[in-house]
């Protein structure tokens, strides 16, 4: 056996240690990252784009990582620790993107357009068509836009911010994934604003009309009504409305923890 055998054969673990603490963080992430990891994308191709990353990663990653322990528990404590940041980062970046899907909830509740229902993956349940539409737009924007290279620079400058083996604080990891809830839901109360406003008009107006003329059934003259103004409405500001969750979209993916 020549030295470079015996070199290359005493290096085996610790390499394969190293490739799978940082299989460990991005397989998590990549599985619930917007767009890398959409429901509607196959597990295999997952794996694949997790596996093919890994490969990628490690010569860039490696000084970073701690020397293989001596021990199964210890081993297994740092894999539970890279898996659990991996989950955190995606679904913070997930976080973000979900404001459209929960905005095309929240139109079509308004306009009358979630009357019929479809399959939600990523939501889960059932959903209104419009919401699914918004979801499937997801992955479009951030492969067509190349927002994709963010969420990557932020998995890659996670490694300086949670040194693998150094531990992940759940505390700090609840509050962040508690503010991005808050401004999930915030922004896509910002998006649906012209429709709940126009909603909200609509009903108060309808509830006038209906004590002023009792004789009238409301609802069978006012549903079609609703629907062709929901869809009118809709036509008009769908592209003010991907706008302006793209022009968040952007600072949303900077702001990720270890991105920069």
């Amino acid at each position: 056996m020549s030295a470079d055998d015996a070199a290359f054969l005493a290096g085996l673990p610790g390499n394969a240690f190293a490739f799978i603490a940082v299989l460990a963080r991005v397989a998590a992430a990549v599985m619930v990252m917007p767009g890398f990891g959409q429901a509607d994308m196959p597990r295999t191709v997952r794996a694949g784009l997790a596996l093919v990353l890994t490969l990628l990663l490690i010569p860039l990653l490696s000084p970073l990582l701690p020397p293989a322990p001596d021990t199964v528990a210890a081993a297994a404590a740092l894999l539970a620790g890279e898996v659990a940041a991996g989950l955190w980062l995606g679904w913070l970046a997930r976080l973000i993107t979900l404001a459209l899907p929960v905005a095309g909830q929240i139109i079509a509740q308004m306009t009358g357009l979630a009357s019929v229902l479809t399959a939600d993956p990523d939501l889960g349940g059932q959903g209104p068509g419009l919401s699914r539409l918004f979801d499937l737009l997801i992955p479009v924007v951030i492969f067509g836009t190349g927002l994709h290279a963010e969420l990557l620079a932020a998995l890659v400058g996670s490694y300086h911010l949670i040194t693998p083996g150094a531990g992940f604080s759940g505390a700090d990891g609840a509050r962040t994934i508690l503010a991005g809830v808050a401004e999930s839901f915030s922004l896509a109360l910002r998006l649906a604003a012209p429709f709940v406003l126009a909603g909200t008009v609509w009903q108060v107006g309808l509830a006038l009309f209906g004590r002023l003329v009792p004789q009238i059934q409301i609802y069978f003259v006012a549903m079609p009504a609703q629907i062709l103004g929901g869809i009118v409405l809709l036509a008009l500001l769908l592209r003010m409305v991907v706008a302006a969750w793209l022009g968040a979209l952007g600072p949303g993916f900077v702001q990720l923890p270890g991105f920069g």
